[in-house]
């Protein structure tokens, strides 16, 4: 009687997490942005999603220098090293993204003729 208490309770939470794993709808990777028309009207036009890396593109950067940094670090210089070496990488990836390669925003001119 126990195992089969047990089955039911883990049945039942594996029956709830399939609504977490599910895909999501199509919709969910775009949404709507107001945009002035010609015409002086505004329309909502569809856009998509920017990616991962374009949205957290800072986070990804300083993840990659501070794990390739302890790498280093640990291949030379044990548990230690990749202490070092991780506060090392961390420094680099934040000179690299906050300094010598900031986000640069396009604006395109839009000729109307």
């Amino acid at each position: 009687m126990r195992n089969a208490i047990i089955l039911l309770i883990i049945m039942t939470l594996f029956a709830g997490t399939v609504i977490f794993v599910s895909p999501q709808p199509a919709n969910a990777q775009t949404y709507l942005q107001r945009v002035r028309g010609r015409d002086g009207r505004i329309h909502w036009v569809r856009v998509r999603k920017p990616s991962f890396y374009r949205r957290h593109r800072n986070r990804v950067n300083m993840a990659v220098g501070t794990g390739a940094g302890a790498l280093v670090g640990g291949l030379i210089g044990g548990g230690k090293g990749a202490a070092i070496g991780a506060g090392t990488g961390l420094g680099a990836s934040a000179l690299y993204t906050y300094k010598l390669n900031k986000k640069r925003r396009h604006y395109r001119k839009v000729r109307r003729y």
